[in-house]
């Protein structure tokens, strides 16, 4: 692999990877995740999920590093979409 796909490879998985960070702030400090959609976020966790565990299989540092992440911060949007629902 060149150089320069590598380069636009690790951009492309931070970029991917720091875009869920503003909404994980917003929802964190409004308490609210009522505009957010539940189902976008269930099958998006499900499918970095998949994507984190073919990085595993494939062992592919890259691949596992940048899934893992957004399926942190993913998880989280999720899990507060749910928690929050719930106490209200």
């Amino acid at each position: 692999m060149s150089a320069y796909a590598s380069i636009i490879g690790f951009i492309a998985a931070t970029l991917t990877t720091i875009a869920f960070i503003p909404q994980v702030i917003k929802v964190w400090r409004t308490r609210s995740a009522r505009d957010v959609s539940l189902g976008m976020y269930a099958l998006f966790t499900l499918g970095v999920a998949l994507w984190l565990l073919y990085g595993i299989l494939i062992d592919s540092w890259p691949v596992m590093v940048a899934n893992a992440l957004t399926l942190v911060l993913a998880g989280a949007v999720l899990l507060m979409k749910v928690g929050f629902s719930r106490a209200r």
